[in-house]
């Protein structure tokens, strides 16, 4: 494995210097890279050319709402995003979610645990990209690419998914046509009965990939048990990749 492989780019996007530079430290600490972007203008300027692995992005920014930043950085990067914030409300928690965030911190926070969540999130970025011989997913005319992150619909359009919607399809398209529990669809997270994050993941998904999300037929919902994916699966390797988009 190659240096820029060991050695992820953060992208810390936060206009607090003190808590920054926390950041910066802890991750350093592990072998990361960071760089650190003072505004939402900052960060949106230098994506392309910066390439982040994953964005650390504080909701109350100066120049602009961090839920708006990262539906831009959706636009642009399938990178990962964690939301760093203050604000405790849960509509703020679920928009973040609905908008794409694979995970939600709360300040203040517990350095470790960052790192950990970023490193989790990492993680299951490479999982889904780690396995070639199973890189096309086909199902009913759509092609899902887990190799970039990619759904491409019958009629050739592309969809860019974001990290956590990447890893829920996947479980589905590995696990198709059984019942699973939402504990399944999380990986190894600890599950509250009150948390509903997967359930926000699943509307986000249904929005991208069923006709008409108030009657899926796709992704099922299986009162009091969990989560249906209903369809046959055929794996192509990455020989097929370059016809995805036709």
């Amino acid at each position: 494995m190659s240096e820029t492989d060991v050695h992820k780019l953060i992208a810390i996007v936060e206009d607090d210097p003190d808590v920054a530079r926390i950041i910066e430290q802890v991750l350093g600490d592990f072998s990361f890279r960071t760089v650190w972007c003072r505004s939402a203008g900052d960060l949106l300027r230098r994506l392309r050319s910066l390439a982040p692995d994953l964005c650390i992005i504080d909701l109350g920014l100066p120049d602009m709402d961090g839920l708006e930043v990262m539906q831009r950085v959706r636009t642009q990067s399938a990178c990962g995003i964690v939301i760093l914030t203050g604000r405790a409300h849960v509509s703020d928690r679920v928009m973040g979610l609905e908008l794409g965030a694979d995970d939600y911190i709360l300040k203040p926070f517990e350095p470790r645990e960052l790192v950990a969540r970023v490193r989790s999130i990492l993680r299951r970025r490479e999982t889904a990209s780690s396995s070639p011989s199973r890189q096309i997913a086909e199902f009913s005319g759509w092609r899902f690419n887990l190799g970039n992150n990619t759904l491409y619909a019958p009629n050739g359009e592309e969809h860019l998914l974001s990290t956590s919607e990447t890893e829920l399809l996947k479980v589905f398209v590995s696990n198709p046509n059984r019942i699973l529990q939402r504990e399944q669809l999380m990986g190894t997270r600890d599950l509250a009965p009150t948390d509903r994050s997967i359930d926000v993941r699943i509307s986000r998904l249904r929005r991208k990939l069923e006709p008409d999300a108030q009657s899926p037929a796709f992704i099922k919902t299986v009162y009091g048990a969990g989560y249906l994916f209903l369809a046959t699966v055929n794996w192509a390797g990455e020989a097929n990749s370059a016809n995805a988009s036709h």
